[in-house]
């Protein structure tokens, strides 16, 4: 029987059935992973983020489409874990912009929502690749769209769109050489093609699931979209010599408009909010003629200007070795610095960890990292509760980065996210702490940190699989240095010496060692004792990280 409009009823069981379903899936979906590392990736992030989109949508007191198509967006916004889960959130919120102030939604409106959801989502990573759940997304619109010409049966649409979706998956293998070399596809595509196969389902059997509806969200919040781009502070590439920043307020304010007509006035531009308050960032050489822009569609307050080329040429005249290797020791409690420039929001998990980066000048810790990717709304409380209204979040995790650029957009505070990949290159970051800095010297600083460190971990292997021409089996070590999987074996001390000696060159160089819950203290000086006779010109250090998932995390300067 052809179905020719779903309403807000409609969508809310197959948001139950598309998370039902991966919730059955999820372990599936994390083995899927191209480094075997038990880091609980891929489908437990989309599953969580999901989850959390389905408890807003079934609190949506409503049956217009638009309204629970919102509510949902929200939701998996807020609850958004891991790079698969922001991205997720933002294909949700291009989704439900279509359908916005819709009782019900027609096949062509839902044909346009796809298309709008994975034009969002590409939005939202810095560099799209061919070959992972953007091209399933995209695909996905673009037989959505193809179906629509022939027919208006809704249930039509949906059965070719998630044929044409497995499709997909099954050729990400032959465009990206790393899954074909693992033996797999894309976890992100897979996660995808597992939700629309549960929507499906669910919309099959014409009615709401018999489980518990899940809770009312805790967390609120208003849907903002848009990407946060980090300053570029580098003096010789300032085009634009102003930092502008500001809000509109008033009623009616057209987001999209504004950015339209902000475009061709500077770069590094984010204009996010709704029609009763946005906030827009700029670099122009005309503030002036920005401000006169918005006034045309409301009040503007809380402007602030800087000059990014004076702050550049001041950082710039600071000696290297005033903060070289220099760690500044902050009040974590507030204290007499409760007033300062700017405060620290840093995600790691482990206790030695914790304390290390607390003592570094940490002012929030946000606890994640691998196996525990903490949500956009973990992250933004965090940024919150902070003790300034300036803010620097260090990620310490690539699969938390866009999780803490969508918190950071999220927030009414100025925040910047530095993007550490590890937490090696967190630490090192931490290192540069100045108070008296403003936050653009401060940002400056760490990122410059960032590229001064090299790193890696050592974990077990939780399948077995091919990589960079090694042969992995399930419980083999395996060595991971600046993002590439370079080491295997069955002992610690025969992976870390090789590890270290692809990743480390000789001369003197200082090794710090950061070792897990799992590892003594005595094992990890015996075998860096040995590899130090070898290497009598490496210099290790080691501390207590007391992190799951890692046995070790090394840094090398």
């Amino acid at each position: 029987m052809p179905v020719y409009s779903f309403d807000g009823n409609d969508l809310k069981i197959m948001l139950r059935g598309a998370v039902d379903l991966l919730g059955e899936a999820k372990g599936e979906v994390d083995s899927l992973n191209v480094f075997p590392v038990p880091d609980g990736d891929t489908g437990t992030n989309m599953f969580n983020s999901l989850k959390s989109a389905v408890r807003e949508a079934e609190s949506a007191d409503t049956e217009k489409i638009g309204l629970v198509a919102a509510a949902a967006a929200r939701g998996c916004l807020l609850g958004a874990r891991g790079n698969s889960g922001v991205i997720l959130s933002q294909f949700l919120s291009g989704f439900a912009s279509i359908l916005k102030d819709k009782e019900t939604a027609t096949a062509q409106d839902i044909a346009r929502a796809f298309r709008e959801g994975a034009f969002f989502a590409r939005q939202a990573v810095m560099n799209p690749v061919e070959g992972t759940i953007l091209t399933v997304f995209r695909k996905s619109a673009e037989s959505a769209g193809t179906v629509t010409a022939q027919s208006d049966d809704l249930l039509r649409l949906l059965v070719y769109v998630l044929k044409k979706a497995f499709l997909a998956l099954q050729e990400t293998p032959e465009q990206l050489e790393v899954l074909k070399e693992a033996g797999v596809v894309d976890a992100g595509g897979k996660g995808f093609v597992v939700i629309l196969e549960g929507m499906l389902q669910a919309l099959k059997k014409a009615s709401p699931f018999s489980k518990e509806p899940l809770s009312a969200a805790e967390e609120k919040g208003t849907l903002f979209k848009g990407d946060t781009q980090l300053l570029n502070t580098a003096y010789d590439k300032i085009k634009f010599a102003y930092c502008t920043e500001f809000l509109i307020k008033g009623k009616g304010i057209p987001v999209d408009r504004v950015k339209i007509e902000l475009a061709g006035l500077g770069d590094s531009m984010l204009v996010v909010g709704n029609e009763e308050m946005a906030r827009v960032h700029i670099h122009t050489n005309h503030p002036g003629t920005v401000l006169e822009s918005c006034l045309l569609h409301g009040l503007v307050d809380d402007i602030k200007i800087n000059n990014m080329l004076e702050q550049s040429k001041a950082l710039l005249s600071i000696p290297a070795e005033e903060t070289n290797g220099q760690s500044t020791k902050s009040d974590i409690t507030g204290g007499e610095n409760g007033n300062r420039n700017y405060a620290v929001v840093s995600v790691v998990s482990g206790d030695g960890l914790k304390q290390i980066m607390k003592s570094l000048g940490a002012d929030v810790i946000v606890p994640g990292g691998q196996t525990l990717n903490p949500s956009t709304g973990e992250i933004l409380n965090a940024i919150e509760e902070a003790p300034s209204q300036s803010v620097i979040v260090l990620p310490n995790n690539k699969n938390v980065i866009l999780s803490a650029k969508q918190a950071g957009e999220a927030s009414t505070k100025d925040v910047v996210v530095v993007p550490s990949r590890t937490v090696a290159q967190g630490i090192a970051a931490l290192f540069q702490l100045d108070r008296e800095d403003s936050t653009e010297q401060a940002v400056l600083k760490m990122n410059s940190a960032l590229s001064s460190v090299s790193s890696g971990e050592i974990a077990f292997a939780v399948r077995e699989t091919v990589y960079n021409g090694l042969k992995i089996n399930k419980g083999d070590l395996i060595g991971i240095w600046n993002g590439e999987l370079e080491s295997a074996g069955k002992e610690l001390e025969d992976v870390l010496a090789d590890l270290l000696s692809k990743g480390v060159d000789e001369g003197g160089r200082l090794i710090t060692i950061y070792y897990g819950n799992s590892v003594k203290k005595t094992e990890i000086e015996d075998i860096t004792e040995k590899i130090n006779r070898e290497h009598p010109s490496w210099e290790f250090e080691l501390h207590y990280g007391g992190q799951p998932v890692y046995e070790l995390i090394i840094s090398a300067e």
